[in-house]
């Protein structure tokens, strides 16, 4: 699949174009509702008797141009009006019968998703549906012309904007993390018009609950108050809040065979048909969150676009491992060889050379690096570093492959030590493994190419090998924080990069 790109107000354009080409085809200006009618046999209510279509398309307009800040989202709104006559399609469908109603008490009752009804306006929705069914409330045909309005216009914003948060998420992952690299499916014009084009408005509000086992898991113990290990009822709803919102977003798995890396639960799962076939430790970046001092402190960046993250945490994204490297050379990055190996170096004339690593200038073999003066301002940047295969290089024996733009990948170390840690957020962001050996047969399976990766991992005499997968397996660097086990059991981990605090500022900021 190939993606085009387009700059942001071309993409605005043809989303519009797309919009308006959907609502024409299913409108063709078709003639007006008696709104009039319609409404007073609903209410009861012999003002709305004396509504007369024409001026309540003209009122409509006006009222329209007026509040239209209000909206989340105008354009949308405004290109299906104009395509439909300004008909209100929501009250001459879902007025009667008190399905209206029933859609509004599913809004308000949406604290059960993790979400703050005053997300979705509701208060105004409340008065105003109200206000229309209330003889008292309107006794000019000025104020049954306006509510009428106000409650069409109010309705399908909140109604679309709530539609939206259940299926696809009320924020954009890509708009709040700078490291967030995973292709997540977002709301479009066929999505926007569910809420016009459905006859039972209650029914498809209903249909649109997520049905995923860990949705469920994790709502179930929002309605139950549960309390998670370690931290008050307070920051437990805070966590399960900002993790179903995670799973609202359109970017889980849906290949049968994939690996799993959930970043603050330190593992790594490889699963098939929906069952783990292999479950290790992982070390992943560190992170500005790891001594979890600011569970309960607000994201405040003056700007509020998006986090500033420590430059080695591992970013959160979907790509398909390729190939692996047995024996791997590192390629030394110019933040780590400026930052630590010339240091190191300052301090030990033979650290290059006892750590097997080679010193490049402008592409060309430096014979004698230790003649260098490594304590030189910036030092590190006129050079390039390569630390060749073998049993003390940074990589280990293998490293597994796949694109994406932070330069990342799965990887054996020689550092075993920090396996046995309870916090693992110790690398410059790429994925130390626990079992590398483990995960290559995984991948391959038993065969020909497994056989050359196990013997090249044990050789005495490292050499730096491609071997491309038979078949590409997807990888996701996922973020949770709560989440139920096979058993059924809550489990919680801490926020070591603080991704939770921005998530809930910004569904804070929604209300």
């Amino acid at each position: 699949m190939t993606f085009k790109i387009y700059s942001k107000s071309t993409a605005q354009k043809l989303f519009l174009v797309s919009v308006l080409c959907l609502f024409v085809l299913q409108s063709c200006k078709k003639s007006h509702s008696d709104i009039g009618a319609v409404v007073f046999k609903e209410t009861r209510n012999k003002i709305f008797k004396d509504i007369e279509t024409e001026t309540f398309v003209e009122k409509f307009k006006l009222t329209f141009e007026k509040q239209k800040d209000k909206y989340r989202n105008p354009k949308f709104l405004k290109a299906f009006y104009e395509a439909n006559d300004f008909e209100p399609t929501l009250l001459m469908k879902n007025l009667p019968k008190d399905k209206l109603k029933e859609a509004i008490a599913v809004l308000n009752n949406s604290v059960v998703h993790g979400l703050d009804p005053a997300t979705f306006k509701t208060n105004e929705l409340n008065e105003l549906i109200e206000k229309t069914y209330n003889k008292k409330e309107i006794k000019t045909l000025d104020e049954a012309y306006q509510v009428l309005i106000d409650l069409e216009l109010s309705a399908a914003n909140s109604l679309t904007n709530y539609s939206n948060a259940l299926q696809f998420g009320i924020i954009s992952p890509r708009k709040i993390y700078a490291q967030y690299y995973t292709a997540t499916k977002r709301p479009d014009s066929a999505s926007f018009l569910q809420v016009f084009q459905t006859s039972d408005i209650k029914n498809f509000l209903d249909s649109i609950q997520p049905k995923e086992k860990q949705y469920l898991a994790l709502q179930k113990a929002l309605q139950d108050k549960a309390v998670l290990p370690g931290i008050s009822q307070e920051e437990t709803e805070r966590v399960l809040k900002v993790n179903l919102e995670r799973l609202r977003w359109k970017n889980l798995p849906t290949e049968d065979k994939y690996v799993w890396v959930n970043i603050p639960d330190f593992k790594l799962d490889v699963v098939e048909n929906g069952k783990s076939i292999l479950n290790m430790k992982v070390c992943v970046g560190e992170g500005r969150n790891k001594n979890n001092t600011d569970n309960l402190v607000e994201y405040d960046e003056n700007d509020l676009k998006k986090d500033r993250p420590f430059n080695r945490e591992t970013p959160q994204l979907k790509s398909m491992i390729h190939s692996v490297q047995v024996n791997p050379v590192w390629n030394i990055p110019e933040s780590i060889a400026t930052n630590e190996i010339s240091k190191l170096a300052a301090k030990d004339p033979y650290y290059l050379a006892n750590n097997n690593i080679d010193v490049f200038e402008n592409g060309k073999l430096i014979e004698d690096p230790e003649t260098i003066d490594w304590s030189a301002a910036d030092v590190g940047k006129k050079f390039a570093f390569k630390q060749r295969p073998g049993d003390d290089n940074s990589l280990g024996k293998i490293k597994f492959l796949f694109n994406n733009e932070s330069s990342v990948y799965l990887h054996d170390t020689p550092a075993k030590a920090p396996f046995s840690w309870e916090m693992r957020a110790v690398s410059h962001g790429c994925i130390r493994l626990e079992k590398p050996l483990e995960l290559a047969e995984a991948l391959f399976g038993t065969g020909a190419k497994y056989d050359k990766i196990k013997v090249g991992m044990e050789s005495s005499n490292p050499v730096a090998t491609d071997i491309a997968l038979p078949k590409q397996v997807p990888v996701y660097l996922t973020y949770f924080t709560c989440w139920v086990d096979e058993a059924g059991k809550l489990q919680f981990r801490k926020d070591v990069y603080g991704l939770d605090i921005v998530l809930y500022t910004y569904l804070q900021r929604l209300a």
